[in-house]
């Protein structure tokens, strides 16, 4: 009897241990591509993003993009994603936890609600993701946030974010977006053009750079005046040591909680 039921235990164990070993060699598979994919857009631009597919077959958009390199791109571009988006995207890793920190003291003082998503894990969200709310995508925004931050340089980063960000409805990156607002390309972007375009990133399918608001050309306003002191983003070694060093002196004044 005992024999007996160690063959049936064996026979019963068999089909589990082969699905088992299936499900690990899927989920190797998986862990290899999410690496391959990020290490292969270093210099592969990526052709398009789940989000593009979502509004797609969602909502029946367009797919508007035309791929331009950083240097097509007016400047004023990504100067404007710097001021309003993420203030230390040179001096951060991924993730900038002064902000955050910065985000919970004001918070706890009953100010207005601040966003600490940078252009690293909006970049990474973009093109890896999809749009929502949950741990699973919280999750895997972490995940390829410190990939790109590992593989691509900060050039590189802006560059794909300038390209693929949501800009209008069906309507992603700069030159997309400068034709179809301002009837230009994205070189010839003006700095209250392209901080009209980078106002309306929190809800780009309702706001329109070409047609804004008081509230638009307000903010857009706020995002220019802090554009200009905020100066060129350059990406070089002497640049992004300066940012860095900036970046710590600032960070200690943001860990300092009011009681």
């Amino acid at each position: 009897m005992a024999k007996k039921k160690t063959k049936k235990s064996a026979g019963t164990s068999g089909p589990l241990k082969r699905l088992l070993i299936l499900l690990g060699k899927v989920l190797l598979a998986l862990l290899i591509l999410s690496i391959l994919l990020p290490l292969a857009y270093r210099w592969v631009n990526p052709p398009v993003t789940p989000l593009m597919i979502i509004r797609k077959v969602k909502n029946d958009l367009p797919i508007e993009k035309e791929w331009r390199d950083i240097e097509e791109i007016s400047h004023y571009m990504a100067d404007c994603a710097v001021a309003s988006e993420d203030n230390n995207f040179l001096s951060h890793k991924g993730f900038d936890w002064g902000a955050v920190q910065k985000a919970i003291n004001e918070k706890k003082q009953g100010k207005r609600e601040r966003g600490a998503s940078t252009i690293s894990q909006q970049t990474a969200k973009n093109v890896f993701l999809w749009d929502g709310h949950s741990w699973i995508r919280k999750g895997g925004e972490v995940y390829f946030t410190f990939l790109i931050e590992t593989f691509w340089s900060k050039e590189r980063i802006m560059e794909v974010y300038l390209n693929v960000i949501e800009m209008g409805p069906g309507i992603y990156g700069a030159e997309a977006a400068a034709q179809h607002y301002f009837h230009k390309s994205a070189d010839k972007l003006t700095l209250h053009e392209a901080a009209l375009i980078t106002a309306c990133y929190p809800a780009p399918l309702k706001r329109n750079p070409a047609r804004p608001t008081g509230y638009l050309n307000k903010r857009a306003g706020q995002i220019s005046s802090l554009t200009r002191k905020i100066g060129r983003i350059r990406y070089d070694e002497e640049s992004i040591a300066k940012a860095k060093e900036r970046y710590a002196k600032r960070k200690t004044e943001w860990y300092e909680i009011d009681l």
